[in-house]
Parts: C-alpha cells; sequence; structure tokens
C-alpha cells in the first residue's frame, strides 16, 4: 500500500510539472512578445483599429490546442466539441485544452488533499469526480449568467432594429449600428455577425452562426423573422416591434413566476446542502465519532442509502420548482 501510495504520488507530482510546463509555453507562446507582434500585424492589415478587438477569425476551424497534432486529435473528438460550444456560449476565452488541463488539475489537487484523511475509496472516486467537473461547471454557471443578460438585452434590441428599419437603413448597416450602440455581450454577437458577413460568409448563414452560439428561443424567433422576410418580403420594422412586445411580455411573465417560486428554490438549496455542511462540520469537531459511517459495514450501507435519497430528493424538488415559460 505504502509502494503504490508514493508511485501515485510522484506521478502526481510529475503531472503538475508538466502542466505547469505546459501552461507557460502556451503563455508564451499567445502573449510573448512574437504574438502580439504577430497579432498588431493582422490588425493593421485586416483594417481593425489599435484599440479594437477582432472577433471573427480568418480560420474556418476553431483551435482548440496550439500543438497542431493534439488539435487535430481534439476535433476528431465529440466531447471536445461540446467543450468548445460550451465555451463559446459562456463567452470565456478559454480553450479546449485549457478546461481539459484545469480538469485535470482539479482532480490532482482534490486527490491530494484526500491522502491526508482516511476517506474509503468509492467517497474519494465521488469527489475526484466531482472536482474535474468543477471547470465545467464555473462554464455552465457563466453561460447561464451570459444567456440571461443576452435575454435581457433582445428587447432593446428588436427596437433598435426596427427603428433604423423605419429610418431606412439597410440590415447590413442595423447590425452594425446595434454592435456599436448596445451594451455588451449583445452587442458583441451582433458585431460578430456584421464582421462575418465582411468577410464574404451569407447573411442567412451568419444569423444561423449567432443563433448557434446564442441558444435562446426567443433569439431564434427573431432570427427566423429576418430570413422569412428576407425571402418573402414583408414590414419587417413592425414585425420587429411585435417580437419585442412578446419577449417584454414574456419576461414579465417570468420574473412573476420567479417570485412566486422563491421560496421553494430556497428550500430546494436548504434542503440539499444542509447535510453536507453538517457533514464537514462533523469532520471537524469529531472525527472519530462520524468516521463509524466508512469503517462499519452497516454505516456504509446507510451511506449509500442517504445518498440515493438525496439525489432522489433533488431532483424531485428541482422538478417542482422548475417551471418552464
Amino acid at each position: 500500500m505504502d509502494a503504490l501510495f508514493y508511485t501515485v504520488t510522484v506521478l502526481v507530482f510529475a503531472a503538475v510539472i508538466l502542466m505547469t510546463e505546459g501552461a507557460y509555453l502556451w503563455w508564451s507562446g499567445t502573449h510573448g512578445g512574437g504574438a502580439r507582434r504577430i497579432a498588431r500585424r493582422l490588425r493593421i492589415m485586416s483594417g481593425v483599429a489599435e484599440g479594437e478587438s477582432e472577433r471573427v477569425s480568418i480560420l474556418k476551424q476553431r483551435r482548440y490546442c496550439g500543438n497542431a497534432a493534439l488539435d487535430a486529435f481534439l476535433h476528431r473528438l465529440r466531447l471536445a466539441n461540446a467543450i468548445d460550444r460550451l465555451l463559446i456560449q459562456s463567452g470565456l476565452r478559454w480553450s479546449v485544452a485549457q478546461a481539459v488541463c484545469m480538469s485535470a488539475g482539479a482532480m490532482a489537487g482534490v486527490f491530494l488533499l484526500l491522502q491526508s484523511r482516511l476517506v474509503p475509496l468509492p467517497a474519494q472516486l465521488i469527489m475526484v469526480a466531482a472536482a474535474s467537473g468543477l471547470p465545467f461547471m464555473l462554464a455552465r454557471r457563466a453561460r447561464h449568467q451570459r444567456l440571461i443578460k443576452i435575454e435581457q438585452q433582445l428587447p432593446e434590441a428588436a427596437d433598435f432594429l426596427a427603428r433604423a428599419m423605419r429610418a431606412g437603413h439597410s440590415f447590413n448597416n442595423v447590425l452594425q449600428m446595434v454592435g456599436s450602440e448596445l451594451p455588451e455581450p449583445l452587442s458583441g454577437e451582433f458585431r460578430m455577425v456584421h464582421e462575418e458577413i465582411n468577410y464574404g460568409v451569407p447573411m442567412n448563414e451568419a444569423l444561423y452562426n449567432l443563433a448557434g452560439r446564442i441558444p435562446l428561443t426567443d433569439l431564434r424567433y427573431l432570427i427566423i423573422a429576418v430570413v422569412i422576410q428576407r425571402e418573402s418580403g414583408g414590414n419587417l420594422a413592425e414585425i420587429l416591434g411585435n417580437i419585442s412586445h412578446i419577449i417584454r411580455q414574456r419576461l414579465r411573465l417570468i420574473a412573476q413566476v420567479r417570485v412566486l417560486s422563491a421560496e421553494g428554490r430556497m428550500s430546494a438549496w436548504v434542503l440539499g446542502l444542509l447535510p453536507f455542511f453538517v457533514m464537514a462540520f462533523m469532520l471537524v469537531a469529531s472525527y472519530e465519532y462520524v468516521s463509524i459511517l466508512w469503517t462499519d459495514p452497516a454505516g456504509r450501507t446507510m451511506m449509500w442509502i442517504s445518498a440515493g435519497l438525496l439525489v432522489a430528493g433533488a431532483a424531485w424538488i428541482r422538478r417542482i420548482v422548475r417551471i418552464r415559460v
């Protein structure tokens, strides 16, 4: 057992050293003097001002890693594609390789931390697996907050589009105006659409790419209305005004539902987190008293049953308090 422990410790130490070296090489390759000079030349050639940032890459395919061989390997994995889509929707400037490295580092850190306590192997595996998903949980939270901001900005954007269309501007110019007038993060997405069109991407495809980056039903309604109007004609300004009114009414209804379900959601958080806080307190206050839960067979059975009931109760409460509008 000691030999296995020391072997795993050495391997984890080597993995941390390699990850640190990889992070340094990535930083020097993307933020070093040479990388800055290349980026400055590309900005000058593309006509972008010094203070602005180019949002659209001249490459059709996003890079998942700085290493060409590893990047080609990651592009063949469906999981890497899903991670990249999550990172795009969250607005984080991570690459897939960075997210995977952070996940591996969290796993190694939790594993080393657990060696100081006599925690049973199943609990160690569960905690290490949970640590591996921590970066992706942060990305999902950033994605959720970003989508909420964009959803709140959509009515103003639809009204802006409608007013600009009534004033006689073309839709391409309207996209540029929205990208420069509205606040982030929605303005950056419309700016990206305008830049894709300038690169030669058809307008319908650029709008569909916008719907892929922002998976909101209201935005898809707006994009579908624009695409249909471009194919069949009609008063686009009036359509956008009606969509803006519908989005505002829906957001008002969502706010009312959240107020009415606030007590249930708070109860769900308290009931879900209370066992973990109590267990953490007992581990610090009286470790010998609570250690019988994983040293005795009956205690381990009770823990597995409790974990199953906790997961089932959390899923049931979430189903009750989550009201889709």
